[in-house]
């Protein structure tokens, strides 16, 4: 269940690199290059922190979720557009999925729950910051208008918190995950933002 869970953020967060890809005109082989940097560069950077060989590279299943969602994008797109806004409710999925299962990995390999809770949220939001950086776009992390890393710091706090109190299981991080999910899509649905670096920021 753990695996399939990683799996479905994989295949989110990848859905968003291969749609980001289309709507800049790349070609097949740069939405799969895109796909997979957002898929799984979260994941590399988390277990590049940790020490240990990032899993991307040591299970060549979690390659197939880029490989699908680059087909899924490349087959399909005109019918996934039509969903809504579907870049950022994929994103939003994965975001809920990786910012959870990315402290779940950081207790299991024996970091305390601080560094855990903060290496979830660089699992969430690292494979988007990079799709950006690479697709040429201002990073939604740094977006004035959007809450994008307090649902990441709140999934990866709430099940830091639940572990520490021996509550923890796969349920439970997947009723988090939806909770950053729903918050994510609110945010965007109300505008939500988070205050400004000063408290009456400079008018330019």
């Amino acid at each position: 269940m753990a695996l399939a869970l990683d799996l479905l953020g994989v295949f989110f967060f990848a859905l968003s690199g291969s749609l980001l890809a289309a709507r800049r005109q790349f070609d097949l082989v740069g939405s799969l290059l895109l796909a997979s940097l957002t898929g799984l560069g979260g994941g590399v950077i988390r277990d590049l922190v940790l020490g240990v060989t990032p899993i991307a590279f040591s299970s060549p299943v979690y390659l197939a979720p880029p490989l699908l969602a680059t087909l899924v994008v490349f087959f399909l797109h005109a019918r996934v557009e039509r969903l809504g806004k579907p870049l950022l409710v994929f994103d939003a999925a994965g975001l809920g999925l990786f910012c959870t299962t990315g402290a779940i990995k950081a207790l299991d390999l024996g970091m305390n729950p601080v560094a855990a809770a903060v290496l979830g949220v660089t699992t969430g939001v690292g494979g988007g910051l990079l799709r950006d950086v690479v697709a040429n776009r201002d990073p939604q992390l740094f977006d004035t208008r959007d809450l994008y890393a307090i649902p990441a710091m709140l999934g990866a706090g709430l099940v830091t918190l639940a572990w520490v109190l021996g509550w923890s299981s796969v349920w439970v991080t997947l009723a988090v995950a939806m909770l950053v999910f729903l918050l994510r899509i609110l945010s965007l649905r109300f505008r939500w933002v988070a205050p400004h670096a000063v408290l009456r920021p400079r008018a330019e």
